[in-house]
């Protein structure tokens, strides 16, 4: 767009501006929310810090629960049956009181959660009504924000948007203060995007990694890779997915300790990343969970930072500070300091002969420490594949993020697979993701019935009915369009509490046998003599919008002629020192063939083709990496 630093946008050049935002995550996992009261059903005051008494560390003396989001609490005298019988009906006046007095201490927030309103609302639009009569400007109900059952998390879910969603409605309006005219989209934790106006606190939470892995599946299916894992390794953490088909999405979450139930992509995320801090205990090494951020960050830095593991990939050769900005030290105007790493990497290896009495250098150290963070990364993406009854090697590993080519090969080698795809823009794939994003909604509803083909009669007109609820969302976003939908269920056997999201379709039958083929790779056994639950419905609306197409490159060297390199340097791994050729992947041009080590720099990453791998450019500008 020619705009120079500190220049004013011309937003009549802008369409429309997609974005992720880390605003409502960060109030999340800082608990700097908005202050919010809990209004819920008389009796159940403490159910949502009771939780459900899960003990993830069995032995632990003193257990530190979660800090509560909500300030206050309010319990409402009101109750239905299951039958959707009243009970109790609600006092309009002991309720006006209980907020107005809440309302004077300065909370303006409230999330409504009552027994029983995912099926029978009538409760919580009446408490509703009363909050906004009084002023409040953010009422969160819970038969709105997840119709579901299962009143812990359903209300863990309605305290999550009542505590984010004003911090995030006034960073919108601040935005679009700025963007008069433009149209503001913003992704969401399921994978699609919505218009600033319907983005919600609650559906925030996964905002950027979530563009990550569309912009890794978008391109890789322009690649014509179909099965893939997808790699998003940056400075403090790691993300792994997978997909074959269909992006893989979960409803019960937990972040920073808070149970939500909303869809979400699954993502796998460990802590290890190209900042995490590398330990050696006199025993053993370990790499993070600890990282040094960016700031002091890596001890090459130049700001006192520990060794890390992008120290460990400059001691073994494979990060040249000759290619990266000089932007570092204090004044950031200096390159990477290589001595500091080589100084600091020999005192451990010191450390480390004296402690264990076995001899070894530097380099060896560094390269260990390297392969234990590729071990802790491989693992990751077991368990999203393997533990879940899928091949991995049949895969492509779609690598991305700052530091993901550095060490894409090792992972691949480590879990067999042969192929290798990394985008040109596989830096910063998390924004281009969100430009390849299409508008979706998920429209869900609770059902908590027999599998029988009476009910899938049911569910299908149910199904029509919440399709036309989501386009009405998508269409009023946008010009009438045809969008396309699926329906799916969630089954499980009865007297289990574990679901699997299953197409709905016309026969019963053919539901069960498609349940307990998914039931069989999962798990590995199906129960054939148990009925099936259907826990809830979900619609999926999408409206596919036209995106970029990826530009095509010609090749103007002959077929014969190699790319020049820009010097030989060495890198070890494997456990040798070797000859290394470094390219930058602009001189590059489609059929160019380079066989590994080599090292390809980029403006925003570095990839390193180890040996008995090679790299191929594509008339697309794309790199495959491939076995040999």
């Amino acid at each position: 767009m020619g705009v120079n630093t500190y220049e004013l946008l011309d937003t009549k050049q802008l369409e429309v501006i997609k974005m992720g935002a880390t605003v409502a995550t960060n109030a999340l996992l800082e608990r700097k929310g908005t202050h919010t009261v809990l209004l819920i059903t008389k009796g159940f005051k403490d159910a949502l810090r009771i939780g459900y008494q899960n003990r993830p560390n069995l032995f632990a003396l003193n257990i530190i629960l979660p800090s509560m989001l909500y300030k206050d609490v309010i319990e409402v005298d009101e109750r239905y049956d299951v039958q959707g019988h009243e009970l109790k009906a609600i006092s309009h006046k002991e309720v006006y009181q209980d907020l107005k007095q809440v309302y004077d201490q300065g909370i303006r927030s409230c999330a409504i959660v009552f027994m029983h309103s995912f099926r029978f609302p009538y409760h919580e639009n009446q408490v509703s009504q009363i909050a906004k009569e009084i002023g409040f400007t953010q009422v969160s109900v819970s038969h709105q924000v997840s119709p579901l059952m299962k009143l812990v998390a359903r209300g863990d879910t309605t305290v999550v948007d009542a505590y984010l969603s004003p911090i995030l409605r006034r960073y919108i309006d601040r935005v679009l203060s700025q963007l008069p005219d433009v149209r503001l989209m913003f992704m969401k934790s399921d994978g699609g995007l919505v218009d600033a106006n319907q983005f919600h606190g609650k559906d925030s939470i996964l905002s950027g990694p979530a563009g990550g892995i569309v912009g890794a599946v978008k391109t890789s299916l322009r690649a014509g890779f179909k099965k893939i894992i997808t790699f998003d390794m940056g400075g403090t953490s790691t993300d792994v997915a997978h997909f074959n088909g269909e992006y893989e999405r979960q409803i019960d979450n937990k972040i920073a300790g808070i149970r939500i139930r909303v869809p979400m992509l699954s993502i796998h995320t460990v802590a290890a990343g190209g900042s995490s801090i590398l330990f050696f205990d006199g025993f053993s090494f370990r790499v993070g969970p600890e990282s040094a951020g960016a700031n002091p960050g890596p001890a090459c830095y130049r700001r006192g930072g520990p060794l890390t593991v992008t120290d460990a990939n400059v001691m073994v050769g494979k990060i040249s500070p000759s290619y990266f900005p000089a932007i570092f030290g204090t004044q950031e105007n200096l390159p990477l300091d290589r001595e500091i790493v080589n100084q600091k990497f020999t005192q451990l290896t010191q450390k480390f002969c004296c402690a264990t009495g076995n001899l070894t250098n530097p380099e060896k150290v560094a390269d260990g420490f390297i392969l234990i963070a590729v071990q802790n990364m491989a693992n990751a993406i077991k368990q999203v594949s393997l533990q879940k009854g899928f091949d991995v090697t049949k895969y492509t590993l779609t690598s991305f993020g700052g530091a993901g080519g550095q060490v894409c090969c090792l992972i691949a080698d480590t879990l067999g697979i042969t192929t290798i795809f990394l985008h040109p823009y596989a830096g910063v794939l998390s924004a281009y993701g969100m430009g390849l994003a299409d508008l979706c909604v998920i429209q869900e509803k609770s059902v908590e019935e027999l599998l029988t083909q009476e009910l899938v009669s049911q569910l299908n007109t149910l199904g029509n009915e919440l399709e036309i609820e989501g386009n009405n969302k998508l269409n009023s976003q946008t010009l009438e369009v045809k969008n396309k939908v699926k329906k799916k269920v969630n089954l499980k056997y009865q007297g289990t509490d574990s679901t699997l999201l299953i197409n709905l379709l016309d026969t019963s039958e053919t539901m069960v046998k498609l349940f307990e083929e998914e039931h069989q790779s999962r798990y590995g056994f199906i129960q054939s003599n148990k009925p099936l639950i259907v826990e809830s419905i979900s619609i999926e609306v999408i409206q596919q919008m036209e995106t970029p197409e990826e530009p095509f490159i010609d090749r103007i060297r002959p077929l014969n002629e190699s790319p020049k390199y820009l010097e030989i340097v060495q890198i070890f791994t494997h456990d040798s020192w070797h000859d290394t050729p470094i390219y930058r992947r602009e001189d590059l041009q489609p059929q160019d063939n380079i066989k590994g080590p080599a090292i390809i720099v980029e403006k925003i990453s570095t990839i390193i083709v180890e040996p008995n791998w090679k790299a191929i450019l594509t008339e697309y500008n794309h790199l495959i990496l491939q076995r040999y």
